[in-house]
Parts: C-alpha cells; sequence; structure tokens
C-alpha cells in the first residue's frame, strides 16, 4: 500500500543527499577511484589488498559499478547514497517512520552518504543483519511479516559476513551479538551462528595476515600513523556521541564550537534517557549500541582503531532508541514534552546538515582546486603514497617523493631554482621537510591556501 508520507521523507533524504555531491574527491576516496581504475577484479585482492586496511568487498563492487556507471565524483559517491537509503528503509521496517527520519537526516549519516567509501554499505549489511537479529529474539519490530526463527538466523549470517567483508570494524557489533545470545544460554543459536562466521574468517584469513603483517610495518615506519588510527584515549571516546549528534562540522572558535556541540550532544542523549526502561526491546537495544564501544575502546590499546567513522553503524541503533515514545518508570515525561523533543531533534540534525551540505568551507579536502592551480612548468615534491588525488584529477602531473629531497641529495636536484611542496601528510610521516630545504639553500616565497590544503613555493638563495 503506497505511503504518501514514507515516500516524502525519502523523496527529500535523496535530494538533500544530491547537494554538493560532486564536491572534491579526498585521499581516500581518490583511492578508492584509483584502485578500481587501475586494478582488474583479481589485482584487487591479489595486488591491492594486502598493503591496505579493509577487506576488497567494497572495491570489488566499486569496480563492477563503475564499469557501468564511470568514475566521476558523482558516480563513485552513489553507491553510499543508495545504501544510506535501503539503510533508511531496513530501519522503517524496525522502528518506524520516526526512526527512519532520525537516520536519514543525521547529520554524520549525511555527509557518509556522500564518501566514496566502504562505511555505507557495511552499515547496511549491519542494519540488515540487525534486523533479522531482532526478529528471531522476538522482540518488537514494526515489520510484521512472517519469517521462521532459523531463516532470521541464516540471513543474520549473511548480512554479517557480507558487512564483515566490507569492513573490518563490524566485528565490534558482531562480537556483541554473539556476546548476547551466549548471555542468554541460546547456545545452539550461538554455536551455529559462530561456526558460520568462522568459516568465513578462515575464507579471508590468509588475507588478513598479510594485512597485520603490512599494518605492523607501517606503524612502526609512519612516525605518527597511530595517532591518524584512532588511539584509546578520552577525547577519542568523547568525540563519538559529539559527532553522532552534529557530524563533521568544526569551527572556531574552538570553545563555542564545544559549547554548542556539548549542549547538543547533551540533549539528543537526554531524549534517549527518558525513553528507557524495563523492556526487554528496550535494555537489549541499548546494550547494542553501548557494548560496540566498549570492545571498540578495550581493542584499541592494542590495535588503534577508535575513530567515530568507524562506529557510524552505530547511529541505526541510536535513532531506534530515539524515535521511542515510552516514559520512564520513575519520572515519567508529559507526552506533548516528548513529542516537541522528536521534533527539536530532527529540526537540529537537518540544521547540521544543511550547514554542512551549504557551506563549502565545511566540504572535503579541495585537491580539484589544489591541481588545477599548481603551475605545470615547475617540480612538485610531495608524500608519493598521499598522491592519489593528484592521480585522479591530472595525468600528466610528475610527483617526486618529498622525504627523499634532502641535502645534497638528487644531484639533479641541486640545478632545480624553484619547487613546488605540497606538505600533506608529512607530519603523519614525520619529516621536517622546512628544515631540510632550509639546509639546502632554499627558502620559502609563496604559499597558496586551498580548503583544507595548500602548496608552498620553494626558491633557491
Amino acid at each position: 500500500m503506497f505511503n504518501k508520507k514514507i515516500f516524502l521523507v525519502f523523496f527529500f533524504a535523496f535530494f538533500i543527499r544530491l547537494i554538493a555531491l560532486n564536491q572534491s574527491l579526498w585521499l581516500d576516496e581518490a583511492v578508492t577511484a584509483n584502485v578500481v581504475r587501475n586494478f582488474r577484479f583479481s589485482q584487487i585482492i591479489s595486488g591491492f589488498s594486502p598493503n591496505d586496511f579493509h577487506p576488497p568487498l567494497y572495491y570489488l563492487f566499486m569496480k563492477l559499478w563503475t564499469n557501468f556507471f564511470g568514475y566521476s565524483e558523482i558516480a563513485l559517491r552513489m553507491p553510499s547514497v543508495l545504501f544510506s537509503l535501503m539503510t533508511g528503509w531496513v530501519i522503517y521496517l524496525i522502528g518506524g517512520i520516526w526512526a527512519a527520519v532520525f537516520f536519514l537526516f543525521n547529520p554524520l549519516i549525511i555527509y557518509y552518504s556522500q564518501e566514496a567509501r566502504m562505511y555505507m554499505m557495511a552499515t547496511f549489511f549491519l542494519t540488515g543483519g540487525l534486523y533479522y537479529f531482532l526478529k528471531s529474539q522476538k522482540l518488537e519490530v514494526k515489520s510484521q511479516k512472517y519469517n521462521s526463527k532459523f531463516k532470521s538466523l541464516l540471513l543474520m549470517n549473511i548480512f554479517f559476513t557480507a558487512a564483515f567483508f566490507s569492513f573490518y570494524g563490524s566485528i565490534f557489533l558482531i562480537a556483541t551479538i554473539f556476546v548476547y545470545l551466549l548471555y542468554k544460554k541460546q547456545y545452539k543459536t550461538f554455536l551455529v551462528s559462530c561456526f558460520m562466521f568462522l568459516i568465513s574468517f578462515a575464507f579471508i584469513s590468509p588475507l588478513i595476515y598479510k594485512q597485520l603483517v603490512n599494518s605492523r610495518i607501517a606503524l612502526s615506519t609512519v612516525t605518527n600513523w597511530s595517532l591518524v588510527l584512532g588511539k584509546a584515549n578520552v577525547k577519542n571516546l568523547l568525540l563519538i556521541p559529539i559527532k553522532f549528534s552534529v557530524g563533521r562540522i568544526s569551527f572556531y572558535p574552538k570553545w563555542v564550537y564545544w559549547t554548542v556541540a556539548g549542549i547538543w550532544t547533551g540533549f539528543v542523549f537526554f531524549t534517549i534517557k527518558t525513553v528507557l526502561n524495563k523492556t526487554v526491546f528496550i535494555k537489549t537495544v541499548f546494550y547494542l549500541l553501548i557494548f560496540p564501544l566498549v570492545l571498540g575502546f578495550l581493542v584499541s590499546f592494542f590495535i588503534p582503531t577508535l575513530q567515530y567513522f568507524r562506529f557510524i553503524y552505530l547511529i541505526p541503533i541510536m535513532t531506534i532508541l530515539l524515535s521511542l515514545n515510552k516514559n520512564t518508570s520513575m519520572y515519567p515525561t508529559p507526552l506533548k514534552l516528548r513529542r516537541a523533543s522528536r521534533y527539536i531533534v530532527i529540526i537540529g540534525f537537518v540544521v547540521f546538515s544543511l550547514t554542512y551540505l551549504l557551506l563549502p568551507q565545511f566540504h572535503r579536502e579541495d585537491w580539484k582546486s589544489l591541481v588545477k592551480n599548481l603551475p605545470k612548468d615547475k617540480p612538485i615534491y610531495m608524500i608519493i603514497s598521499s598522491s592519489d588525488p593528484i592521480q585522479y584529477y591530472s595525468n600528466d602531473l610528475r610527483i617526486k617523493e618529498l622525504t627523499l629531497l634532502r641535502q645534497g641529495y638528487g644531484g639533479q636536484s641541486e640545478l632545480e631554482k624553484e619547487i613546488i611542496i605540497i606538505p600533506y601528510t608529512a607530519d603523519i610521516y614525520g619529516y621536517d621537510y622546512k628544515k631540510n630545504l632550509s639546509k639546502s639553500g632554499y627558502q620559502q616565497k609563496e604559499v597558496k591556501n586551498f580548503r583544507e590544503l595548500s602548496f608552498e613555493i620553494w626558491r633557491r638563495r
């Protein structure tokens, strides 16, 4: 039966995702573009994935997608748009229209709905698995279509396997559900689910082993790489609820940003608190929101992974809790106030989303403009492993390795009167290029800034 409200929600959700969809690709998106453009299907698994930190399913899917739709920014990002809408539909089946609205217009979801990376794909698969998990437990699901427990568990494990093959960070939610089955003494279900998952894990384990070896090498050779990945600390932990509530935007002065973000995050999670009670459904969903974060925090003491975007698959669970309209047992909230809080939350989400979409200063790194303004007649130096955006936007620029530009190195470099430096990621590699250039007789003459990027012109004295 046609539902006009649902149609309008998804129509506007799709429309809002088209705003600024053609903004410049940033580094990781350019990696996606170059991989699917330059590697064959078999090479993605054998040649690229061993040196990457992610499983290959997303890249294989994007290889197939781009064979039909090309490599433009819009074409590369459209799968994430569609996966986010499909996730919204699954959330509607679980929690109803309000849950879908909170998800579809959440500012962090809007941002990653426009990112040519695997996070929305994994979020869709995990939410699909969550849907069948709740059905298998006969917990509250708005969709009342009949489904046997065996079929639900089978589909749950298929979705979870696809999620893990898309994004390794999915393991925190998958493990959370396995722990729940064990706690509930559903031993048969637990053993069958673990067995199915272990078969999948065994299939991909040779690749994981190679990636672990290469990641250890990267952590030891790249000075500040662990800081980028997300160490276990209070700041990274607190950023998760804040970014879940305000999205990727940030502004100066920082004390104003932290004040606004803190107050808004407090209101969002206070709204969740007002619906918490002792029903099995609510306790289960709240557990599914919190326990993956606990696991992620503990694991990050050994493998840095505590970054908010690696947990966006928890936002569907957060929005389901936000959509509930039940009283606490001790301090009942008036119905009108609960309804008002819903509208305030969705208005706030839309405001933060539109702030990101309509104000270019909050968009991604502007490699498109930087490449367009690079001088074509001067040597360009940068960290070559971070040069994928240059390769995506230009075929004729030749990049030289920045870390090799040392005093007295290279012979020919001594004849270069003027050079271009792109300092992007130099600090992550711990390379003080300014000190080395000064020792070699160079002086910085000009800096040209773009959004979150710059290039510098250095001239020999």
